[in-house]
């Protein structure tokens, strides 16, 4: 694509947000229709498969906030019909074309620079250069336990790719492209503009260079087809509910020998029915009885995934009390583990009878000239 037709895009519009919205309201938009549009959610459904690819595109430009910039600034330069530089004290600006879009398109091709390349060298003409293939968005829900160890998953991706009928030339079988003689290969064109020569995409072959006479049947000479692929992915050890990863490199495939884009996973987690997660840290709720808060004593405590863990409980514990087992809770980047955090919660029984009532009225006799609420009282009256 070049970087006329990006700046005619109008991203917001495809998302379906105002023009000021936030970086989170971006963020919510975009995953509710990457849910929506899917190509897992929509099988067979070609509409569905190019909103899926324009809303991603639109989210790649519209989450970096440099990104965000530049092509706001590019499309009121284009609205306007022309651009500025930085003179001093004329309230102008300048930013560098070349940059826009270069973190998903890849360098020297696919950007805004396509469209100034040759501004300052007028008459000059520059080859067609690899261009780096798209970013690829897909989810994946993982178990509370693989997100804390680590899992290898397959996932099923629908991306562009070149076509393998004609094999990204665009041309039917037996057929060969032709030379654009309007750029002569070179993608682009330079017209007069004032003082500059303006560099702009070729009409005639719509920036590729190359013209084809009878197009392949199946990518009706774009040399470029939707290509579907399950490959395995290895989620990292201690991954967080909703974190984004990116994996370098498998993405879409580039045009003309570009390097693929980048794999962005957004994991869910799936919650458990014991532990919870802080950080690093695991948590778990342990019951104990009166005595043994009141008296102290050694309790068992389960683990993920290993062997329950012995911890000491000291006399007088209150219910809330957290004591920590180290090295028990989720991997951390360097291979290390965080905690498990052990919330005691001390359990009343529903029903009492017999020596332990006896002993309990025992207890209360015993203990009738503590009352704990005596400091609660002195301190609502100020004393």
């Amino acid at each position: 694509m070049s970087g006329k037709d990006y700046v005619e895009k109008d991203y917001y519009k495809v998302l379906g947000v105002p023009k000021d919205a936030t970086a989170t309201e971006i963020k919510k938009t975009y995953r509710k229709l990457a849910r929506e549009f899917h190509p897992d959610a929509n099988k067979g459904d070609a509409k569905a498969e190019e909103r899926f690819k324009d809303i991603s595109e639109a989210y790649d430009v519209l989450s970096d906030e440099k990104r965000r910039k530049e092509y706001d600034e590019a499309r009121s330069l284009f609205a306007n019909g022309g651009f500025r530089t930085g003179a001093p004290n004329t309230g102008s600006y300048s930013f560098d074309f070349g940059d826009l879009f270069s973190g998903s398109q890849g360098g020297g091709s696919g950007g805004i620079g396509d469209v100034f390349g040759g501004l300052f060298n007028r008459g000059g003409t520059r080859q067609a250069q690899p261009r780096r293939g798209a970013d690829v968005e897909t989810e994946v829900t993982l178990s509370f336990e693989e997100a804390v160890d680590g899992a290898t998953v397959p996932l099923r991706m629908t991306s562009q790719a070149p076509c393998r009928t004609c094999n990204g030339t665009g041309a039917k079988s037996g057929t060969t492209p032709r030379v654009c003689p309007t750029c002569v290969g070179a993608g682009t064109v330079s017209r007069g503009q004032g003082a500059f020569a303006l560099s702009e995409p070729c009409k005639d072959c719509r920036g590729r260079g190359m013209i084809v006479d009878d197009p392949c049947t199946d990518c009706h000479g774009s040399g470029r087809a939707s290509s579907a692929r399950t490959m395995q992915v290895r989620i990292p050890a201690g991954v967080h509910a909703d974190q984004r990863i990116r994996l370098k490199g498998k993405g879409a495939q580039g045009e003309r020998g570009g390097q693929p884009g980048d794999l962005y996973v957004t994991v869910h987690v799936d919650p458990h029915p014991v532990f919870g997660r802080k950080g690093d840290n695991l948590t778990v709720t342990v019951p104990v009885t009166f005595p043994e808060a009141a008296l102290g004593g050694t309790i068992e405590v389960p683990t993920l995934n290993g062997p329950a863990v012995k911890l000491k409980l000291p006399p007088g514990s209150a219910n809330g009390l957290t004591m920590r087992a180290r090295g028990k809770g989720a991997t951390r980047k360097d291979g290390t583990r965080g905690d498990l955090l052990v919330t005691v919660e001390v359990v009343v029984p529903q029903h009492v009878t017999g020596d332990a009532l006896n002993a309990l009225e025992q207890y209360r006799e015993a203990t009738a000239s503590d009352d704990p609420r005596a400091a609660l009282f002195r301190a609502a009256k100020g004393a």
